[in-house]
């Protein structure tokens, strides 16, 4: 049987290890097992998120609302948009999807750095684009101007907070780049992990409605799956000019969001108590993966997320080192991948980053 010659140079994507697997592989007992590869939120989703799914179990029978008008309008009223500036994707990786499907074919160039999250790269291969990538392993926007001015993409993808690295770029930059690229270029701005940069430090904050006001060629993605802890209900967003969303819809499959999903994702927008708490210990742990590091005379990358990429000395493997981690029980992300020395690591709760730091520094 043949397939669609564009598969055989698509690698698939790795997720993190399920703890079910781990089990299978090591023999250890589920309790047992720390999960630090994922950058899920290791305190959970909130409580009033649980009893609201809860209620609406016996729903499961029936379609969900497709107009999705209940977590749309909180977007909306969160962001200060309209409902028709929203789009809801099963994950925001599925409205990068539709994007790159909305506007990128074989005769295209997507631009994205150099270390950046997979999925970019994946669905720029599924339409046959040519992926071009800066050098630098941070976003350094002077290079990517560079590089725009001379490859003229019909994308460009900006993650920030990056994935896998952890940095960040200033808003006043980010602006500054954006006002220099032509209308007919799509600028992706991927903020996953948003609401951890903005705790951290203001002058990374992306104010959404100015941006998509200012800037009819940008869309700016968000997700549930990290501080709001609903990794598990696969809900993420697009945001920008009602003329992208337009398009996107054309691309988008009926229901492609459970009702469980809906109604979690929209309970989670009004628990603001729960998500900002969730950020305080995320940083006050990631002092002690700080101290860490300059312990161990080992590299940190600058986070402004809830994961930390810790990189190894010329002595020390990323991959043994996961491997050796991995037979205790504890599951990181080895980056060799990205051909970085390196491991990221989801700080967890007290409890398991105690735990990692004391396997970590024998293996080290």
């Amino acid at each position: 049987m043949t397939f669609n010659k564009k598969l055989e140079n698509i690698r698939t994507y790795e997720a993190g290890k399920p703890i079910e697997l781990v089990v299978r592989e090591f023999g250890i007992e589920p309790k047992d097992i720390v999960k630090l590869a994922s950058n899920e939120n290791p305190y959970g989703c909130s409580l009033k998120v649980q009893d609201a799914v809860s209620a609406i179990i016996s729903k499961m029978a029936l379609y969900p609302d497709d107009s999705m008008i209940k977590l749309k309008s909180a977007l909306s009223k969160r962001f200060d948009v309209g409902n028709d500036n929203v789009i809801i994707g099963s994950g925001s990786d599925q409205v990068i999807e539709f994007l790159i499907h909305a506007k990128a074919d074989s005769n295209s160039k997507i631009l994205m750095n150099s270390v950046t999250f997979a999925m970019y790269e994946i669905y720029a291969k599924h339409v046959g684009a040519e992926i071009v990538r800066t050098s630098s392993q941070e976003h350094d926007l002077d290079e990517f101007y560079e590089i725009y001015r001379e490859q003229k993409p019909k994308i460009i993808f900006l993650c920030t907070p990056n994935n896998p690295t952890g940095d960040a770029i200033d808003s006043n930059e980010l602006l500054d780049f954006v006002k220099k690229i032509d209308s007919d270029t799509l600028v992706v701005i991927d903020g996953a992990y948003m609401e951890y940069a903005c705790a951290k430090d203001s002058s990374k904050e992306i104010v959404v409605k100015d941006l998509i006001e200012q800037y009819l060629n940008v869309i700016y993605l968000g997700t549930f799956s990290k501080a709001y802890g609903l990794g598990g209900m696969r809900v993420g967003y697009g945001i920008a000019d009602s003329k992208i969303i337009k398009e996107l819809y054309k691309l988008r499959p009926p229901f492609n969001i459970t009702t469980l999903s809906l109604e979690a994702a929209s309970v989670a927008l009004s628990d603001e108590e729960f998500v900002q708490n969730c950020i305080t210990l995320n940083f006050e742990e990631m002092k002690r993966y700080e101290e860490f590091a300059n312990k161990q005379k080992i590299d940190i990358i600058n986070s402004y997320t809830n994961f930390v990429t810790l990189c190894l000395n010329s002595n020390q493997n990323s991959t043994r080192i996961s491997s050796l981690l991995l037979q205790q029980g504890v599951i990181v992300r080895d980056l060799s991948s990205y051909s970085m020395n390196a491991i990221r690591v989801t700080v967890g709760t007290n409890e398991q980053n105690s735990h990692f730091f004391k396997l970590m520094a024998q293996f080290l």
